[in-house]
């Protein structure tokens, strides 16, 4: 996976994560993520 990502992200790829794809806790519905660049 991260060869594949590397090679067509580049040399600076944009920021990832990955999440559990299982319950969400306290019973949330979505899960939202953010990356800020300052």
């Amino acid at each position: 996976m991260n060869e594949v990502y590397q090679r067509h992200a580049g040399s600076e790829p944009p920021a990832r994560s990955t999440v559990q794809a299982a319950k969400l806790p306290a019973g949330a519905l979505v899960e939202i993520e953010a990356v800020a660049h300052l």
